[in-house]
Parts: structure tokens; sequence; C-alpha cells
């Protein structure tokens, strides 16, 4: 159970005791500022009977005692805890007996001030020894100093045992409280971004037929908000840490996917992350200048590992052609054009003279997601050079290149069958074709936003299309849960493989909104039904990834152990999976809207409210019919046709 308001978390079991073991504790930026709390009464633990998450950032645990003799089996005493990511723990008890009640609570407290990379990695030491300070202890260690207070203060602090104690009187019905307060040297409370008035993140809200959208919405707004982290030398401006325990810090392509698909919740993320992410963008002259740099992802057992950096880079000028479509400001779009510029000449420069984009650079392999990303970018990064009268050659050379990679990626990366044929998942630096089929073919369904309310052309034809979407609906790829990171026909499928088999609910989420971008509603339908399935199971906080195993009867979706969770594309395509049922294509700069709903209408009725387009708030109903309409608009919105 992981609490999460960065840069605080707090890790817990069930069982509600902290007891040092695995990666139990509070948190504070990557390190364990307290590894133990266990609390007992009368000299003995309390029994856990529930534990459960009341929001992103607290969890809340009940457990009873029975402390009166020959009393019979009914508890008398339930102690609560109450456990936020901030630092804060509330221990509350409660007396049911039907007498006064002397109770001694003893809380013992310990921590390592250990790394959370080097817990995940078992190379911690032991506990630290305690000093009395104040009304609670502290301990110190190169690393920093970490300090728990109490309110009420204790009768007695034992500082060799990490013990704090009290002796309470209970009457009948009566409780008390205690409030321990886990902060570092010289830090503060915990303030998160998403619990701020100013947050990003529009709170947007889902109704409908089906009970289980607005619960992921709700879910999927609050744990977005959890990830919010500041740029330290640039306070206003924020961006999505990529997930929680694990990866609490920037991951440049994961915050501008994870903005993209937040875009329905407004546009001050996008434009946070974006000017994050252009400070980082390579000055030096050479062959690596205007790229975003990021660090290389395993890829699975069949191809080396990729650039995210590259994937980043094409991102960047998409983000900022589409954000602007939905209402980014002006100023903003000027601010960030030259950088997105910059990204675009990265493209032009090592392409060459050639027509597909390796990766990694230099004499990687041709992968197939990367072309999709560079051919998006170069559309929609064209569309951006013209609407916003930059007068430069690049826009023409962007169009005609992107005509060219159409041409030869529907020659070259398509092998025939008997089904029809299907993408292979890239081509090695010789030429030869690596043929299994892979999640990320969605990619090639992921075209991107003109103006008006386009879509941009594909990489595939209508007839490899169809053939790409009926693939993803198959049973091979579809596990009932969400799309499988791999065909459960190919060699080597893996499970729990996160590039050979997981459900990766990012590109499930890609995919559903592509199918249904296409026309193929049915394929898109089943993967959406899959993935609000897992959701409910999970409790609407989705993981990055999970299990593909074969959905059956009475089954259950079963977490990978590596996987981050909350995770901000996971919270993300949350978003994206809801707002597609109303397939909403804004152009603010023309102060139009369009409107594609799912005719098949999946969910039955939805309304979403709340959302925000053009800077002001929207809301959109989608009837049983597949009938969309706008309840409400910033002012002079049009609908287009």
């Amino acid at each position: 159970m992981i609490c999460v308001a960065l840069p605080g978390l707090a890790v817990s079991t069930e069982q509600g005791q902290l007891t040092g073991r695995g990666l139990e504790g509070f948190y504070r930026a990557g390190r364990r500022i307290l590894s133990r709390c266990q609390v007992r009464v009368a000299g003995r633990e309390p029994l856990g009977v529930q534990a459960r998450m009341t929001s992103a950032d607290r969890a809340y645990f009940t457990a009873t005692l029975r402390v009166t003799p020959h009393g019979g089996p009914d508890p008398d005493v339930v102690v609560e805890r109450s456990r936020c990511a901030d630092g804060t723990e509330l221990i509350t008890l409660r007396s049911a007996a039907t007498r006064h009640l002397r109770l001694p609570v003893e809380v013992a407290l310990g921590t390592d001030l250990a790394d959370i990379g080097a817990i995940a990695a078992g190379a911690v030491g032991p506990e630290l020894p305690a000093h009395v300070r104040d009304s609670g202890l502290c301990w110190s260690s190169p690393a920093g100093t970490s300090s728990v207070t109490a309110d009420p203060p204790p009768a007695d602090v034992i500082a060799a045992a990490g013990l704090l104690r009290w002796d309470f009187d209970l009457p009948p019905g009566g409780s008390v409280r205690v409030e321990l307060k886990v902060r570092p040297e010289g830090a503060g409370p915990v303030r998160a971004v998403g619990r701020v008035a100013t947050s990003p993140l529009s709170p947007a809200r889902a109704t409908g037929d089906d009970p289980r959208v607005a619960a992921l919405m709700a879910t999927s707004v609050e744990d977005l908000q959890a990830l919010l982290v500041r740029d330290p030398a640039h306070p206003a401006d924020t961006h999505l840490a990529a997930g929680a325990p694990w990866r609490c810090g920037l991951a440049p392509a994961e915050a501008l996917a994870a903005a993209r698909m937040t875009l329905p919740l407004g546009t001050r993320l996008t434009a946070g992350t974006l000017r994050t992410l252009a400070r980082t963008q390579i000055a030096q002259q050479g062959p690596r200048h205007g790229m975003i740099p990021g660090p290389r992802r395993d890829a699975g057992g069949h191809l080396p590992p990729s650039c995210t950096g590259t994937e980043a880079t094409l991102l960047f000028p998409v983000l900022l052609a589409e954000a602007r479509r939905w209402g980014l400001p002006d100023q903003d779009t000027e601010e960030l054009l030259p950088t997105a510029e910059r990204c675009l000449a990265w493209l032009r420069t090592t392409v060459g003279e050639g027509t597909y984009l390796r990766d990694p650079q230099p004499g990687g392999p041709v992968r197939c997601e990367t072309q999709a990303h560079a051919h998006r970018a170069a559309l929609l990064g064209a569309d951006l050079l013209d609407t916003c009268g930059r007068a430069s050659a690049d826009a023409g050379w962007l169009r005609e290149w992107a005509r060219r990679l159409r041409a030869v990626f529907r020659r070259d990366f398509w092998l025939d069958d008997r089904a029809g044929g299907r993408p292979p998942a890239a081509l090695t630096p010789d030429g030869r074709p690596v043929p299994h089929l892979g999640a990320t073919a969605v990619h090639l369904l992921d075209t991107g936003l003109l103006g008006g309310g386009v879509m941009a052309p594909g990489l595939l034809d209508k007839v490899q299309t169809e053939s790409l979407a009926r693939l993803l609906g198959s049973p091979a790829m579809d596990s009932g849960w969400g799309l499988r990171g791999m065909s459960a026909k190919e060699a080597g499928h893996n499970p729990f493989g996160h590039r050979g088999g997981a459900v990766r609910v990012h590109e499930t989420a890609i995919a559903v909104a592509g199918l249904a971008a296409a026309g193929y509603e049915k394929e898109a339908g089943g993967l959406l039904g899959g993935a609000l399935a897992a959701a409910e199971a999970f409790g609407y906080r989705l993981p990055e990834m999970y299990a593909g195993e074969q959905r059956t009867e009475g089954s259950a979706p079963v977490p990978h152990p590596a996987a981050c969770r909350p995770a901000a594309t996971s919270a993300a395509a949350g978003i994206l999976l809801l707002t597609t049922a109303a397939g909403i294509r804004p152009d603010a700069p023309a102060g139009t809207i369009t409107l594609r709903p799912q005719r098949g209408a999946p969910l039955g009725e939805i309304g979403l409210t709340g959302l925000r387009v053009a800077g002001e708030p929207f809301s959109v109903r989608v009837g049983r019919l597949g009938l969309a309409m706008v309840e409400e608009a910033a002012e002079g919105l049009q609908l287009g046709v």
C-alpha cells in the first residue's frame, strides 16, 4: 500500500505495523526517514482487521484488542491508524469496554536512513542508534538526520530501545489520540504540488451507466496530482514523476507521454513539462544538437535497448502542436517554439539523405514505433510551423520526407501471410525483419491531431490498418485485461515479460484511442472493457504493467513485481480511455471543437465534467445511442462538423 504526495512516500503492508522489513517506511525524496513504527497496547500488538486507501496520499488501518480479563471473545479496544505520505501518522484508541481502562501504550521506532535503491537491492545496514530530542527521537548518519515528534509528549522516552511510552485513562466509550510527525532535519511538512489550490490539473469528474467510470476518473486524477513534482530551480514549472516507489524522478519520454494524455485536464501541466525539458535540450553543436537526452530503455529479448531521448525529442513538437489545439496560450507557444524547431532540425539532420530514423543512433535497428513517432512529429511539426507563421523550408521538407517515409514503410514494414499480414517489430541494421508482433505496433494508429479536428495520415494504408486492427483485437494480443506486450503465439512469449507479453496500460490506452479514431470500434471496445475490468480489480489504481495472462471466469489480473503503482502513464491512460468515448478534437486557435463519439457507446451513457478546452471549463455527455452533446464550453467556441 503506497501513499504518495511527492516528494513524500509511505509504504505499508495491510497489517498496518511498520516492521522495517522490505520497503516499509516513510520516505522523503527517495530516502527512508522512518522504517519501523510498531504500536503495542497493554504489552500486545493489536490484531489488524482492515486496511484501505482513503486517498492517493493516505492509508487507514483498523485493529482490535481484548484487554478486559474474562470479558468474553469481543474486542474492547479499537486501534485506528491514519498514515499520510507527508510524514504524519495519527493513532487513535477507542474504548468499547464497560469500565474505565488504564492502558500503557508503546510505539517502537527506528530507521536506517537508507536510499530506496539500496533498499530494493537488499544492501542496507542495521538500524541507527536513536537519540532523545524534544518530545521524540532523532537519528543521524552521513546521509542526513531525521526525527519523530509526538503530540501529546510521551511520558517516557527510551532512546536505547527506540521507545515512546504513554499511560492513558479511557472511560467507557472514550478515546485518545497520538499524532506522530516524521521529518528530515530542517524540512517542514510536505507541500505536494497536487494538493495546493494552484494544481495544474483540472479536477475532472465522470458519471454514467457504468459505475466504474466515475471511480477510474477520480482515482486517475488523484494519482496524477500525487505524482506532480516542481522543478527545483523553477518552482512555477511542474511535471509528472514516472511512478512510485521506484521512479520518483523525471523520465522525459514518459513525462511527455503522460502530459499528452492529460491534455483534457488543461494545458498548464504540458507547459511546465515542456519548459522543464526545454532546459535539458542539448545545445552543443554536433550530431546530438537539438536532442532532449534520455536514458536507454530495455526492449526485451528480441531487440537492443532503445533510446528514450529519441522518443522524447520526437514527442516534444507533437505535444506542443496538440497543446496549442487544446488552448495553450500564445505566449507559451512562442516561448517553446524555438525548442520544437531544434527538435525538428535534429530529426532532419539525423535522417540526412536516408528515409528511416534509426534508434539508437548511430547504427541501431529501424524500429517500427520510432518511424511512427518520427512521421507524426514531421506532420504535426510542419503544421505547427505553418500555423505559427514560421516562414522556412523546414515545413516543406518535413511533409515531403513524411510522404516518402509512408511509401517505403508500407513496402518494407509488412510481412504477408495467409491471415492478411502484419508489421514486423523492426528491421535489423542489415535490413532483415524482426518478425514478432508486439504492442509497440499500436503507435502506428496514433497519428496525431491536426487543425479542424482532422487526424493526420498514418504510415499504413487502409488494408494494412484493417489487418493490424484485427490482430490487436485477436485473443493472441487481447488478454481480456488489456493488450499484451507481445502476441501469445510468438516464441519467447512471457506473460510477465515487461516487453515480452505483459500488459502495459499506456499501450492499451493508445490502442483503444487509435482503433476508435480509425473506426474499429469492436476491437477498441474489447480492449476498453478489459482495461476497465483490470482497473476495478486493482482498486482503480492501475500499475504501469501487469501479467498478460488470459482472463477466465473468476480470475484476476496479476501485478508485475517491478511495476510502479501509481505510475504517471497508467494514471494518465485512465483519462485517455474515458475521454476517447467522446472523441474530443479541439482547435482552440480556430475557435472550434469536433466530437467523434464511439457510435457503439461501449460505456453506455457517460458524462464528463470539469475538463478544459481553450482555457475554460468544458463538459460533454454521450448518450446510449452514441450521440454527444456539449453541456459547457468556452464562450465563442463553435461545434465543428
